[in-house]
């Protein structure tokens, strides 16, 4: 498969692989749930709270759930980055099928190892399947929006409260410089190397903008490289965009 995924950059070929099988909608709501993941997370804060629109373009939406979900497997130790590479360190397969999903296409592709190649690949459909991930847990509801010869899909929260959860963590702690767990740490690099920072610290001083890159800048190496390769993919699309 020959992939040109928005913002024109080339992914060589990668093979396809059957996902895992996966669960059903689960029954319940999303107070259900116990742990919420990276790109879930990720997902609500670029998303709005109440209606589900998006606060990014596409294309930052996308790589930034895909470069979420690389970070789950970084966390769940599975892959670890090195400059602009990644590399599978334990390819024992997750209990979440979308982890599963994507560590597989990882463990199977190793002559391909670049960062930037990946977060393209996976971008290509990083939305649907945390989307999906997510509506499986309660958390989201897709709607039908637009007129009728333009209709699409969005996901709406289906608890505002939960939704915006995590805006409002994040937020508090940086307004009050505030200390950030590593959990939190690399949710506040993804918001900021994505351009969702402005929604975070509307309204605030430089040093708080200060503070929060530094608190990145003190990220393990291997998220700062996966950050960086991030941050580069995402900030040329906006300067193509730009002068086109």
């Amino acid at each position: 498969m020959n992939t040109t995924p928005h913002g024109g950059e080339y992914v060589p070929h990668l093979r396809e692989h059957p996902a895992p099988s996966r669960p059903v909608r689960a029954v319940g709501s999303a107070a259900a749930q116990t742990t919420i993941r990276l790109a879930d997370e990720f997902f609500y804060l670029a998303h709005d709270d109440q209606t589900g629109r998006p606060r990014l373009f596409e294309f930052a939406t996308a790589h930034g759930l895909a470069a979420a979900l690389l970070v789950e497997l970084y966390q769940e130790g599975r892959i670890t980055f090195e400059g602009r590479h990644l590399w599978v360190t334990n390819a024992l397969p997750p209990k979440d099928w979308l982890q599963h999903l994507v560590l597989d296409r990882l463990a199977a592709e190793p002559r391909h190892t670049a960062t930037r190649t990946w977060l393209a690949f996976l971008g290509t459909t990083a939305y649907e399947q945390v989307a999906t991930r997510m509506w499986q847990l309660g958390l989201l509801r897709p709607e039908q929006v637009g007129r009728l010869w333009r209709q699409r899909v969005v996901y709406v929260p289906t608890d505002m409260n939960t939704a915006a959860w995590s805006w409002a963590r994040l937020s508090f702690q940086l307004r009050n410089y505030q200390p950030l767990n590593a959990f939190d740490v690399a949710l506040a690099g993804l918001a900021s190397h994505t351009g969702l920072d402005p929604v975070l610290l509307d309204g605030t001083p430089l040093a708080i903008r200060a503070s929060l890159r530094q608190q990145v800048e003190r990220a393990h190496p291997p998220l700062r490289d996966l950050l960086a390769d991030l941050g580069a993919v995402v900030g040329g699309a906006v300067l193509s965009h730009r002068t086109t």
